[in-house]
C-alpha cells in the first residue's frame, strides 16, 4: 500500500509562521490562488491535486473574521478536492474567550467556531494553549492540544534565575502557574483582580510573598497588556527583584505596545502564533512555535504517539 502523501497550505495572514513550519517539516507550502472581487469577497483555490492525501491547513483565526472565513473556505476546497483527511492547524484559536455563557443572551463563540470547522470538513484540529481546556470537548473530532511550555521551560532554565517565582496574573491561570512552578521547582504567587468591564482592571491584590524574588508571570495571551502591567507594578511594590512575562499568544491590541514599553516588566516573551510587531517595543521577544507544530504534524502523519511533546 502506497504511503499517504501530505500537503501543507496556509492562510495569507499566517504565511510567515507557516513557512517556518514547512521548513521544519521538510516540505514546501502548497500554492493557493486567491480571487478577490471588488466588494471584498474572496475565493481561495488549491493549486495542486490533494486527492487521497492528508492536508494540513495552517492558519490562526485572530480578528478580523476574514481569517476564519478564509480558513473555512480552504477546508471546504480541500474536502471537495477529495482529500482523505484535513488537519486544521490553529496556532491561535480565535474566539476562545467566549467559552461559556457568562451573561444572559450571550453566545458561546468557541463552540460556534468548533461547529463551523467540523461542518466545513475538518477531520482533526491541532492548536496550542486554548484559553480554556474544556474547548476540546466542543469538538466531535480529535483535538491535539499543544502547550507552549515545551518552548518556554527551556528558555526559563537558560535564564539561570535565583529565587525564581512563577506568578499568575489572575485566578484563572493559577493551575498553569502551579504546573510551571512544580516543573521548575519554584514558588508560586497569584494576583487576584476585580474587573468592572472587559480589558479594564479595577483592583488587584497579591497572594504570596515575592520579596527579593525573580518573578515570571505566565499567561495564555496578552491582549491590551493592562493586567500584566498592573501585576508587574504590584509585584515590584511588594519587593520583587525583577518581573518578566510569558504568554503564548501575543494579541497585543490597543495600547499594548506602549503599556509594555512603559511598564516595570523587564521583558515579555511570546510565541509567533500571531504575527507580532516586536520592533514596536524593545522588551518583546518572540520564540517560534514552528518546530513544535512541525514535529507534531509529522508524528500525526506517521501515526506516532505525540505524548512526548507534552511537558505541562
Amino acid at each position: 500500500m502506497a504511503h499517504q502523501l501530505s500537503y501543507l497550505f496556509c492562510t495569507r495572514t499566517s504565511k510567515d509562521l507557516a513557512e517556518k513550519i514547512a521548513h521544519h517539516y521538510g516540505k514546501e507550502l502548497g500554492k493557493i490562488n486567491f480571487q478577490t472581487f471588488s466588494d471584498g469577497e474572496f475565493e481561495p483555490v488549491l493549486d495542486e491535486s490533494v486527492r487521497g492525501g492528508r492536508v494540513f491547513l495552517i492558519g490562526s483565526t485572530f480578528p478580523p473574521a476574514d481569517n476564519l472565513l478564509e480558513l473555512l473556505l480552504m477546508i471546504d476546497a480541500a474536502k471537495r478536492a477529495s482529500a482523505k483527511s484535513i488537519t486544521v492547524v490553529l496556532p491561535y484559536f480565535g474566539l476562545a474567550r467566549q467559552d461559556r455563557k457568562d451573561k444572559p443572551r450571550a453566545p458561546i463563540g468557541a463552540k460556534l467556531v468548533a461547529n463551523l470547522l467540523t461542518a466545513a470538513g475538518a477531520t482533526r484540529v491541532m492548536t496550542m494553549d486554548l484559553h480554556a481546556d474544556q474547548i476540546q470537548g466542543f469538538f466531535e473530532i480529535p483535538v491535539d492540544h499543544l502547550y507552549a511550555s515545551t518552548i518556554f521551560v527551556d528558555y526559563i532554565r537558560n535564564l539561570n534565575l535565583e529565587n525564581l517565582t512563577i506568578a499568575s496574573p489572575d485566578m484563572g491561570g493559577a493551575k498553569r502557574a502551579k504546573n510551571y512552578a512544580g516543573h521548575l521547582g519554584a514558588d508560586v504567587v497569584i494576583a487576584y483582580k476585580e474587573r468592572k468591564k472587559a480589558n479594564v482592571v479595577e483592583e488587584m491584590f497579591l497572594i504570596g510573598d515575592v520579596v527579593g524574588k525573580n518573578v515570571i508571570l505566565i499567561d495564555d495571551m496578552i491582549d491590551t497588556a493592562g493586567t500584566l502591567c498592573k501585576a508587574a507594578d504590584i509585584l515590584i511594590e511588594k519587593g520583587a527583584k525583577t518581573v518578566r512575562a510569558m504568554a503564548t499568544h501575543g494579541v497585543l491590541s490597543g495600547k499594548a505596545y506602549d503599556n509594555i514599553e512603559n511598564s516595570k516588566l523587564l521583558e515579555v516573551i511570546v510565541t509567533d502564533s500571531i504575527p507580532v510587531k516586536n520592533n514596536l517595543s524593545s522588551k518583546i521577544k518572540v520564540l517560534s512555535c514552528a518546530p513544535l507544530f512541525a514535529d507534531v504534524m509529522k508524528m500525526v502523519h506517521e501515526h506516532q504517539s505525540i505524548s512526548s511533546k507534552f511537558i505541562i
